[in-house]
């Protein structure tokens, strides 16, 4: 009993200065513990690295078309170009607005064909809802720009996988409006300019109630704060860029 009461005592000891040197060692930075697979995550394009004052106006649209063309009409009132990132099947319903949109200058891009939640459909549905908003796309611009944005901003790694795998890159936002929640035009044009810097993409929606009315009062802010509104495939670099944890996008 002695024996056993010696050695219990003694792997007792033993546990405690590994557990101290253990301590000390990651203190002072020499031993790392494992940590999240951050490393490994992929990342969309939040914003963008730059300071020229640059900043993208971008458009999810999605519900009906109601309020495209008094949005279109602020934007013509400014001078302002923006980026429509459309889902396939809206293209279809309003066929009209989407030749509007297009016609006024503005670019249509890939929101995916039907707005489901990317994470929880398999890997070729994923790129099915791609490339089907894809061929829609094309059918009625002519061109294929290769931005993406999930629907709902909901993705993962497979997500972002997939979207690459068709020539694609995924495109989020740092400067959410929050339109979609009713906020008053005042309240939506207040986070807007709160929020923005150079380099922000920012995210409204066709179909929010006070939108439009919150374009006649942020644009012209925005201008005069200095800053220049273009397309977010204007706004983004193409090629020799990082990405970083927070999701900036940074030219080589």
């Amino acid at each position: 009993m002695r024996y056993i009461f010696i050695n219990k005592r003694l792997s007792m000891i033993y546990t405690a200065v590994i557990l101290l040197i253990f301590s000390i060692f990651y203190v002072f930075g020499s031993v790392s513990l494992p940590t999240s697979t951050t490393a490994n995550r992929k990342i969309p394009i939040y914003r963008v690295n730059r300071d020229d004052n640059k900043i993208a106006l971008t458009f999810d649209v999605a519900w009906d078309d109601k309020d495209t063309e008094a949005i279109l009409d602020a934007l013509d009132k400014y001078k302002v170009k923006a980026s429509f990132f459309i889902v396939g099947e809206w293209l279809d319903h309003y066929p009209k607005s989407s030749q509007l949109i297009l016609s006024r200058g503005h670019e249509i891009l890939n929101h995916s064909d039907t707005h489901p939640y990317m994470t929880k459909i398999s890997e070729t549905e994923m790129s099915n809802e791609i490339l089907d908003c894809d061929k829609r796309i094309f059918n009625l611009t002519k061109k294929k720009l290769g931005l993406f944005r999930p629907p709902y901003g909901d993705y993962n790694n497979s997500v972002v996988s997939v979207a690459e795998s068709v020539d694609h890159k995924v495109i989020q936002w740092d400067v959410d409006s929050l339109d979609w929640q009713d906020l008053s035009a005042q309240e939506i044009t207040k986070r807007v300019m709160d929020k923005t810097k150079s380099g922000s993409i920012i995210l409204l929606h066709l179909g929010a109630k006070n939108t439009p009315e919150a374009l006649d009062i942020l644009l012209p802010e925005l201008i005069k704060k200095g800053y220049k509104p273009v397309k977010v495939s204007s706004l983004i670099y193409k090629d020799n860029y990082t990405i970083d944890h927070a999701g900036m996008q940074i030219s080589n």
